[in-house]
């Protein structure tokens, strides 16, 4: 089964051309490389290129072992590109197996170079437009966007969508939601068959993909055990507030690992860096202020967030919103996570202030709207539980509480709308009409 990936395959057609670097990156495994060399090569030859002014190098693969040398990297794609009359694209995948040498032309030993060095001088080619991905530790991060600074135009490519998956998947829209927020949207998953096929992939991407490539970034080998029992802390709480503080006494009474805020905080690092998690901050709605601490970490993937626990805890409530989060921000919208307070009395009769939780602001330019998570509304109660913050926003910017229930598209008396999961994730400008 081939995804179209038609929402990067896009990013990079309006690209094309533009003088400046393609940086495709993102989670391991997601389908960067056959997003560049079979869908979008196809895109190029279909538009009249021609196969000898494409310049694919993989640099994972044993035959191109010299290349990893920036040296040999640099004459060879020159090479390549040799007549100034035709227009060349450069495809270099998995480019972080160049490896840093000694600059030869100088005494000092600190004058590295590196594939930044090569696309840095391709780029100066006028007859030449670069495009390049990584997938271990080296790409995984934001290293590369910092050295091309203004130079460089990145494409982060996210798991599969709901939208992507259900286009080809054989059963009704709750079928499929029950699939995806349990395997979530790793592109190779949807070729197998079986829950056991699945899982063992899932879980080997861990084991032997992502922990490893933090492992070897960081140079943090002693701490393996660590990282581990951090990623299934951070899976049990997809959606609770938390900070560095609360982690550490939580290894100090649940596990009696004593572990500081500040190396805790220093590996979730590693693990945004890696893009196997995302944060959302906290913004207090009517004070139009951040919230430093706590804050929420979401899995850039269900399954693999499902994996980490051995597919044990698969509370549909918690994995909807997860799924919600990363949705939104494949849609390029800034996320963080609400806060209204409202005054109130206690029992005594004392004035207290209460903090409610708008689950998702929302923003993109200027549209901005607020959304609300729920697995059911049928029951008033709960209903008027899941739209007290929403109601107390002062503001006139859209407000929709997502259900897990089937429904038809409403809306109340407050303006607030209400969608079903299914349709909402379907249907990409659900927000902005």
């Amino acid at each position: 089964m081939q995804f179209p990936r038609k929402h990067y395959l896009e990013q990079l057609i309006r690209k094309k051309d533009n003088g400046r670097v393609k940086i495709i990156t993102g989670l391991r495994r997601s389908g960067k490389s056959f997003l560049l060399f079979t869908l979008y090569r196809q895109y190029l030859l279909d538009s009249g290129v021609k196969e000898d002014q494409i310049v694919g190098l993989a640099l994972d693969e044993i035959d191109n072992a010299r290349y990893r040398n920036p040296f040999e990297l640099n004459k060879a794609v020159k090479e390549r590109i040799s007549d100034k009359d035709k227009r060349y694209y450069v495809f270099i995948d998995e480019i972080q197996f160049v490896t840093e040498v000694q600059n030869p032309y100088v005494d000092d030993p600190r004058q590295k170079l590196t594939f930044i060095d090569v696309v840095l001088g391709l780029m100066k080619i006028p007859n030449v437009d670069i495009y390049v991905t990584g997938s271990n530790s080296k790409m995984l991060s934001s290293d590369i966007l910092t050295q091309f600074r203004d130079r460089g135009d990145e494409i982060r490519v996210n798991p599969l969508s709901f939208a992507e998956v259900y286009e080809y998947y054989e059963g009704d829209k709750r079928g499929a939601w029950r699939d995806y927020y349990t395997y979530g949207g790793m592109p190779l998953v949807w070729t197998m068959e079986t829950h056991e096929e699945k899982s063992r992939y899932l879980r080997d991407l861990f084991s032997r993909t992502y922990i490893r490539d933090v492992l070897e970034r960081h140079q943090v080998k002693h701490d393996a055990e660590i990282l581990e029992i951090l990623l299934n802390v951070l899976a049990s709480g997809i959606g609770s507030l938390t900070n560095p503080s609360r982690l550490s006494n939580t290894f100090a009474s649940e596990r009696q690992i004593k572990l500081s805020p500040d190396t805790i905080d220093k590996y979730i690092g590693y693990f945004l860096e890696a893009f196997l998690i995302q944060k959302a901050e906290r913004y207090d709605v009517k004070g139009r202020k951040y919230i430093k601490t706590p804050v929420k970490y979401y899995y850039s993937d269900p399954g693999l967030r499902n994996a980490r626990l051995g597919f044990r805890q698969l509370e549909e409530t918690h994995l909807m919103e997860n799924v919600l989060f990363c949705d939104l921000v494949r849609r390029g919208f800034d996320v963080d996570v609400g806060v209204v307070e409202q005054n109130v009395r206690d029992d005594t009769g004392k004035k207290i202030r209460k903090q409610l939780e708008v689950d998702f602001v929302v923003n993109r330019g200027d549209e901005r709207c607020y959304i609300q998570s729920a697995l059911s509304i049928a029951d008033p109660d709960k209903r008027e539980q899941e739209i007290a913050s929403l109601v107390r926003i002062p503001d006139s910017f859209r407000k929709i509480v997502v259900v897990r229930d089937y429904i038809k598209p409403w809306q109340d008396d407050n303006g607030i709308q209400y969608v079903g999961i299914e349709d909402f994730l379907l249907d990409e400008n659900f927000i902005s009409r």
